[in-house]
C-alpha cells in the first residue's frame, strides 16, 4: 500500500457506514433543519430569532459535515480483507508488548474514520499506528506520544 497523506484508507463497513451517514445528512437533516428554517422566519423579526439563529448554526455544521464526507469519498482506498502479514500495514491486527510492561494488547490498523483506541483500533496517522506501519515480528519501534515516547515490540502480525 501507499501510505499518502491525501489517501483515506477504510474497510468496506467503513465506507458503507460513510455513504450512510451522508445519505442520512443529505436528506433527513437537510430537511429537518429546512423545517426548523421555516418555522423561525414565520416568527418574525430574525435579527433576535434565537431559533433561527440555532437552526443557521446547525445547518452550517451539517454542511460543513457533508463537504468532509464527500471529500474522504474523494480519497478513499479500502483495505483489503486479507493484508500480507510479514509487516505491519493498514488493515493488520497487530500484537505488540510495550516496554515495561508484561501484558500484550492487539490493535488493528485502520483509517482515521474508524479509528477507536478503546475497542483496539487505531488510526494509521496515530503515533503508534505510524510507528508500526512496516515493522516486522520481532521488530522494536519507537512512538512519540503526548505522554512521552514509548517503544512497542512486534509479537505477531495477522
Amino acid at each position: 500500500m501507499n501510505y499518502e497523506n491525501n489517501v483515506l484508507y477504510i474497510t468496506k463497513e467503513g465506507l458503507q457506514k460513510i455513504h450512510e451517514e451522508l445519505d442520512f445528512l443529505k436528506t433527513t437533516r437537510r430537511e429537518e433543519i429546512s423545517n426548523k428554517l421555516e418555522a423561525a422566519i414565520a416568527q418574525g423579526d430574525l435579527s433576535e430569532n434565537a431559533d433561527y439563529h440555532a437552526a443557521k448554526e446547525e445547518q452550517g455544521f451539517v454542511e460543513g459535515r457533508i463537504r468532509d464526507l464527500e471529500d474522504s469519498l474523494r480519497r478513499v482506498e479500502i483495505i483489503e480483507d486479507e493484508v500480507p502479514a510479514d509487516t505491519v500495514s493498514v488493515g493488520n491486527k497487530v500484537t505488540v508488548i510495550e516496554e515495561g510492561y508484561d501484558e500484550p494488547e492487539t490493535y488493528h490498523i485502520v483509517g482515521p474514520h474508524e479509528a477507536n483506541p478503546g475497542n483496539g483500533r487505531i488510526s494509521n496517522e496515530s503515533p503508534f499506528g505510524r510507528a508500526l506501519l512496516g515493522a516486522k515480528k520481532g521488530q522494536t519501534v519507537s512512538a512519540e506520544t503526548p505522554g512521552g515516547q514509548i517503544r512497542l515490540t512486534v509479537r505477531a502480525i495477522e
